[in-house]
């Protein structure tokens, strides 16, 4: 959802795939998969999108949202609205990353069903500037420094495997959203 968020947003001139996306402290302290970003660093749109769809990097996530939205609660508020116009109705976000709360937050985990992520992935190939991103197996990042890898294994086996996203969170295992292409047919 960041990215369809952020490319609409490219798409109707909102923001550019050129600008700057400075990493804040609470940016540079968000764990799970990273990118390892730290306090006033700063990134390209462009690179931070490579970050949070290869890497699956949470702090780029967090980064992101509050370029586009000046807060994490704000970029949830764009998440949901959303994903209620898109017609997912079993989908509700709490985190602009995915991780699941600290125990004894009160605040409840992401919850989506495989039918509402089928209808963000539809809407995401709407904008093909993010089949750059999610069909790229190994990228570097920060100066050739960090490699990162898609954990995408269908990516380079299964022909015409250009997408989308794998997740893990313990209460639900490992999950996935794939999308291909064969002889002008795409199947998500």
């Amino acid at each position: 959802m960041d990215a369809l968020i952020i490319l609409e947003k490219v798409q109707q001139g909102v923001l550019r795939l050129e600008d700057a996306v400075p990493v804040t402290a609470e940016a540079s302290k968000i764990g799970g998969s990273q990118v390892y970003l730290a306090e006033k660093e700063v990134f390209s749109i462009d690179e931070m999108l490579y970050a949070l769809l290869i890497q699956s990097a949470n702090d780029a996530a967090t980064a992101l949202a509050l370029k586009v939205a000046g807060s994490k609660e704000a970029f949830v508020q764009l998440m949901n609205e959303k994903a209620k116009a898109l017609g997912m109705t079993r989908t509700t976000f709490t985190s602009v990353h995915g991780l699941p709360p600290a125990p004894g937050s009160g605040v409840n985990p992401d919850t989506t069903t495989a039918r509402d992520l089928s209808l963000l992935a539809r809407a995401l190939c709407n904008y093909p500037d993010i089949f750059r991103y999610t069909s790229t197996q190994v990228r570097w990042f920060r100066n050739n420094s960090f490699e990162m890898r898609s954990h995408n294994k269908l990516l380079g086996t299964v022909e015409g495997v250009d997408g989308f996203k794998t997740g893990f969170f313990s209460a639900a295992g490992f999950s996935i959203v794939v999308t291909a292409k064969r002889e002008g047919v795409r199947i998500i």
